[in-house]
């Protein structure tokens, strides 16, 4: 791929920002070889099924002369259908994935990191029949894989989606997040669950990544992140103030993070 990038960085309104590794060629190639075998046996056995009906059609004079003339023009729609539909659905409602890109551990997304909408699925999967030219080689497709920096086929470029590889998440080490042994909030057991009551699992996560990347950040903009979440918090719940006297901004995080995660689990 000429001057190929390989990750994707998607910053957050927080300023925490994060890289997602783009897929291959190879490994998209893959996971279409096994979309092509779920879609072949999917038509095979649609098309097993229209024949049984069709047969028993056949016997009611009318009704099998029209099915006998539109059979041939039903199995080229059908085939299309399954072909632009399996895409369709499978990447809607499987978030982005289709059987072999989940097989592969790949994800369609949105190439701004923003959420993957359905006009996008429709778009990239219709301008398979541009991609895969000609004949069903995927030449076009190929080309435009390998000459692009983010390896976006036609339909991803139409869209406005790419395709990256899922990176397993570890369990995040809280005990390391919170650098005491002791968290002034625990003092007051009933505003930690007011806290965890009234704060949502994205803004929770959002907390906790800023913690994990903070050596990620220059000075001043970690300064700049973790003052907006320690302000967003004190709005939510408001600890007694000798309880937070003294607390840098990044510590109340800290604390936050800590009632929030680890003494929700117990």
């Amino acid at each position: 791929m000429l001057g190929a990038t390989t990750s994707l960085e998607v910053q957050t309104p927080e300023g925490v920002s994060f890289r997602l590794p783009i897929a291959s060629p190879f490994s998209r190639c893959l996971a279409m070889a096994i979309d092509f075998a779920v879609i072949l046996a999917l038509t095979v056995l649609l098309f097993q099924i229209l024949s049984i009906l069709g047969n028993m059609l056949t016997h009611i004079p009318v009704i099998g002369r029209v099915v006998s003339d539109l059979s041939s023009g039903l199995l080229i729609i059908l085939q299309f259908l399954i072909g632009i539909g399996y895409g369709i659905a499978c990447e809607w409602l499987l978030r982005g994935q289709t059987v072999g890109k989940r097989m592969m551990k790949l994800r369609v997304i949105d190439e701004r990191g923003l959420t993957l909408r359905f006009s996008q699925v429709a778009i990239r999967n219709l301008f398979r029949l541009l991609d895969i030219l000609p004949s069903t080689f995927y030449l076009l497709g190929g080309i435009s894989c390998f000459l692009t920096k983010r390896c976006q086929r036609l339909g991803d470029i139409a869209a406005g989606t790419l395709v990256v590889r899922e990176v397993p998440v570890r369990p995040p080490a809280l005990e390391s997040l919170a650098q005491s042994r002791s968290n002034s909030f625990s003092r007051h057991p009933h505003l930690e669950a007011r806290l965890r009551q009234n704060t949502s699992p994205t803004e929770a996560r959002i907390a906790l990544d800023a913690l994990i990347r903070r050596d990620e950040l220059a000075a001043e903009p970690r300064l700049t992140v973790f003052s907006r979440l320690a302000g967003h918090f004190r709005e939510i719940v408001s600890f007694p103030e000798e309880d937070t006297i003294g607390l840098s901004d990044e510590q109340y995080v800290r604390n936050v993070v800590d009632s929030l995660f680890r003494r929700a689990g117990g």
